[in-house]
């Protein structure tokens, strides 16, 4: 009798246990893969660092120079300190940039910051630039702006009623959260997010918000900002096209008093670019910032 053969291969081991037998293996790991897809692709969406490569873009800005400081974690930062291009500054910002590039990119605004009057530490966290370490995590971002600020106020004395924090995007949650622990001049928030969970519905409609305890991040800037005791400037495109401008307004209406919102028409996620923008953060910091002759005498 002739033989057919049978091109399908035989199922061995696991494989030729029943499908239910199988199905009960699988399912549990389902929760599991769901959970890393999303803490990866949190990851992705938070951090886009670029590395020191010693090109060109990294000479030093006019009037700046190369400073280092330690985390209490013992992370080695780096950030250029500009001084300001005029015999004595009007204040000193401590400028906290967004998630992607390093302070390179961020050149042209700490020289037009300076050449305003101001004195600029712009500064590149974990894992960023020259910065030692890798992408930090929350609570590592609010480690390495709480270096900066230490050094400013310890290592260079500047005086707290002189000091702006200016946060740009990711910088934000970190400028937020600086300012509701510790004392400050003037708060600058440009295109802020409301909290980690207000982006995801934003960018990740596909997971409800049932959901978003999975997140990692909560970067709960709307609820923080109300414990922030200073004047607050939140600025915020309405056309941005990465941070709806309605969490800028949520951001805003939790804020205390005094407080200034400006939306700038037809404005990206990018303001610095647009005519006069700067001049009206330069003005809103110079208003509440106290003069030279008010500050002496002041710790």
């Amino acid at each position: 009798m002739e033989t057919l053969f049978d091109p399908s291969p035989k199922k061995s081991g696991f494989f030729a246990r029943p499908r239910a037998v199988r199905l009960a293996v699988y399912l549990p790991l389902f929760p599991v893969l769901f959970f890393g897809w999303i803490r990866l692709l949190e990851w992705k969406m938070t951090h886009h660092p670029v590395s020191y490569d010693g090109s060109a873009e990294w000479t030093l800005p006019a009037n700046a120079e190369d400073v280092w400081f330690t985390t209490t974690d013992g992370v080695k930062l780096h950030g250029w300190f500009l001084r300001a291009q005029q015999p004595s500054a009007k204040s000193t910002v401590l400028y906290s940039h967004g998630n992607g590039g390093n302070i390179t990119y961020f050149k042209g605004v700490a020289l037009d910051l300076a050449k305003r009057g101001m004195d600029v530490l712009v500064y590149d966290y974990r894992g960023y630039g020259r910065s030692e370490g890798s992408a930090p995590s929350e609570t590592e971002l609010y480690a390495d702006v709480d270096a900066a600020y230490d050094f400013l106020t310890k290592t260079r004395g500047v005086k707290i009623e002189k000091l702006a924090i200016y946060g740009l995007s990711l910088g934000t949650t970190v400028s937020t959260d600086l300012a509701a622990r510790k004392p400050c001049g003037v708060l600058v928030l440009e295109a802020p997010l409301s909290s980690a969970s207000d982006m995801a519905a934003a960018t990740l409609p596909i997971i409800p918000r049932r959901l978003h305890w999975i997140l990692k991040n909560r970067f709960e800037s709307a609820q923080k900002i109300a414990s922030v005791n200073c004047p607050v400037l939140i600025t915020h495109g309405d056309a941005d096209e990465i941070i709806p401008t309605e969490q800028g307004h949520k951001v805003f209406a939790a804020a205390n008093e005094p407080k200034k919102l400006l939306i700038v028409p037809n404005g990206s996620h990018w303001l610095p670019s647009q005519n006069g923008y700067l001049d009206t953060v330069v003005e809103f910091i110079s208003t509440h910032l106290p003069t030279n002759n008010e500050s002496k005498g002041k710790i």
